[in-house]
């Protein structure tokens, strides 16, 4: 809970402000204010500045033993333009992490519940391009609002760093091996020192073990040892590792590389993606521990050799140092709600491609510190069926506009205002649009998890319609279906959720169930989880099934499946009866899943003729950031 010291009483306006305007208005709590009412101590936490600290692993070594909360997690329907705050004339307050906040801050300032929030680190590209920020909205935010959006704590810049220095050693191993023997390659990478002598480097002996060689000093090795060993003979057109970054530039998703004279004509096709969709975001939120960042880090596959054995980062030698530039990103970072009540920020998986949830480390230790009858939220990225699928707990997200689009309503083109159908009540189609939220209760009810539906009130929602959606919801199995008002009203607005939400926990009567087994075939799994969209079947094309035939030879077809899929629907283009095409299949062998892709999925977001950086400036004389979104 969060105690007097740290609750805040908002005064709210009417009608609501712009989002940066509503964050600027409150002064945050030092963190160390925040950190005390979760019983952090100064050496649980290092401090980045006055309102953000990165809570230290320590902490659960220290709690290991203690009992946890309720967990909780946020997903949301099949997402429309407007969850994607691509309509600019109206609030961004619809969406899953307005309603993530919200039910915090009435659990915490208003239910008397200890409560920490967990959310990913948004993509800093689209602060700038068409979503703007991702802090929340209207009075449920979590502040400061433009640090939270932009650099944070430079988790997502260390990711890129040690993304781009994986690239550049696969682009080197290539180039050098292409213009040297192997006595001469060999030399060079165990040289000799001063007094003549040569040694394997520690992350040399990984790369021996997987090739069956015991031997522990270069001079030992055979002829044919020496060629297995210094030729890794990566197949140039199976990389799949790209250089990322994190802005949203559109020329960059394909590009050629070595195109310089000291390259000596090394041309080679490749292209970026945005910073989030790198596999080393996902290992970041699927880790436990620096050491297993460490082994993960180093099994990540980044292409074959031309005899189709997978090469990993640790064959490159750089595993090592890719733990070094990510030792501090492991660590969530401490911030506060607009009421005073603890957020734990920390990793942000690209959803469509990964799995879509903040990490495991700041869910754990968010566990520990509420303690048992405390709750823990978090958020799954996109609907049910992307975010929530892969993460399997309570959905509590809901829109009426929304359900009027998935109706058959009037289409919504960004930037355009919106048709009268969605300011109007209309009963009819908000009713025919509930069968996209009676599948995604269906869905996530099959998991064996109590579901709580939000209905998100807008001013033109009538009440006709929101019982049409309450209704609705209870029919399709809901645990509860509850209106409120959050964006408007911050946690107040959400009291009625947080008890509903409550009772949910509280009366859990089954263990949690999967989807499918992991010991079954990868057509299985994909067959499995399309079928639960309401797919009829899979169409395989020639590429997926030459990758399956692979994964399944290199041993990789007993990992979990995140389907790489579009946000705007169940299928690629269809509701129901569908055959699901799979057009490629790819893995992410250090993060732990393979990810078979559904249509096309863009990996490097661009800017519409209109970006958001138009409206963002900074007060000179205060320092404060003016026109974030």
């Amino acid at each position: 809970m969060a105690s007097s010291k740290t609750v805040r009483k908002l005064q709210v306006a009417s009608p609501v402000p712009a989002d940066i305007d509503i964050a600027n208005s409150v002064e945050p709590l030092h963190i160390s204010e925040i950190a005390q009412e979760l019983n952090l101590k100064p050496n649980h936490y290092d401090l980045y500045g006055k309102y953000k600290a990165k809570v230290l692993l320590s902490v659960l070594d220290e709690l290991e033993g203690s009992a946890d909360g309720y967990y909780v997690v946020v997903g949301e329907i099949t997402r429309t333009p407007l969850g994607e705050g691509e309509i600019t004339q109206y609030p961004l307050g619809e969406g899953k992490s307005t309603t993530t906040v919200g039910l915090c801050q009435a659990l915490g300032a208003f239910l008397d519940k200890k409560v920490v929030t967990c959310l990913r680190q948004p993509l800093q590209g689209p602060t700038f391009g068409i979503r703007g920020g991702a802090a929340g909205g209207g009075y449920s935010q979590v502040i400061p609002m433009d640090e939270f959006n932009l650099h944070l704590t430079g988790d997502i810049h260390a990711i890129t760093a040690a993304n781009n220095l994986l690239a550049a050693a696969i682009d080197t191993r290539i180039f050098h091996e292409a213009s040297q023997s192997d006595k001469a390659l060999f030399n060079r990478l165990c040289p000799p020192n001063k007094e003549g002598e040569r040694s394997f480097s520690n992350i040399m002996f990984r790369r021996l073990r997987k090739l069956g060689i015991s031997k522990t000093k270069p001079e030992d090795l055979t002829p044919e040892e020496i060629n297995r060993f210094a030729r890794l003979d990566i197949d140039p057109a199976s990389i799949t590792w790209r250089r990322v970054m994190d802005v949203n530039d559109r020329f960059l998703r394909k590009i050629t590389i070595g195109q310089g004279p000291e390259e000596k004509g090394m041309v080679r096709e490749t292209g970026f993606d945005i910073s989030v969709a790198s596999e080393i975001m996902a290992v970041l939120a699927l880790t436990t521990s620096l050491a297993d960042t460490r082994e993960r880090v180093g099994k990540m596959v980044i292409g074959n050799s031309k005899a189709g054995d997978p090469i990993t980062a640790d064959d490159l030698g750089v595993g090592g140092a890719l733990t070094v530039l990510m030792k501090d990103a492991i660590n969530p970072t401490l911030m506060q709600t607009l009421e005073g009540t603890p957020v734990l920020v920390h990793a942000g998986p690209f959803a469509n491609i990964a799995h879509g949830n903040s990490s495991i480390v700041a869910d754990k230790i968010a566990l520990k510190l509420v303690g048992p009858g405390g709750i823990v939220v978090t958020e799954a990225g996109f609907g049910a069926d992307i975010g929530a699928e892969k993460f399997m707990n309570i959905k509590c997200r809901y829109s009426v506009r929304a359900l009027k689009m998935h109706g058959g309503g009037p289409q919504v083109v960004a930037g355009k205002p919106l048709d009268h159908a969605y300011l109007n009540e209309n009963v009819a189609l908000v009713e025919a649009g509930c069968v996209n939220l009676a599948r995604h209760i269906a869905n996530t009810k099959a998991y064996g998890v109590n579901v709580v539906v939000a209905v998100n009130m807008f001013a033109t929602d009538s009440e006709a319609e929101l019982n049409a959606v309450r209704i609705a919801a209870m029919a399709a199995g809901a645990f509860d279906a509850v209106v409120c008002s959050h964006h408007a009203h911050g946690g107040k607005g959400a009291v009625d959720l947080g008890i509903a939400v409550q009772r949910a926990c509280e009366n859990v009567t089954q263990p949690l169930k999967f989807l499918y087994p992991s010991d079954v075939s990868i057509k299985e799994k994909i067959d499995t989880i399309a079928r639960s969209y309401g797919a009829s079947g899979v169409e395989y094309s020639e590429e997926a099934e030459k990758q399956i035939k692979m994964y399944t030879r290199q041993g990789f077809s007993g990992l979990p499946f995140c389907m790489a899929k579009t946000q705007h629907s169940f299928s690629h283009n269809a509701p129901t009866g569908f055959i699901l095409p799979i057009r490629d299949v790819r893995a992410s062998i250090g993060a732990g899943f393979i990810y078979p892709l559904v249509g096309t999925i863009s990996t490097m977001l661009g800017l519409p003729t209109r970006p958001c950086f138009y409206e963002i400036d900074g007060d000179t004389a205060t320092g404060r950031v003016l026109g974030l979104s």
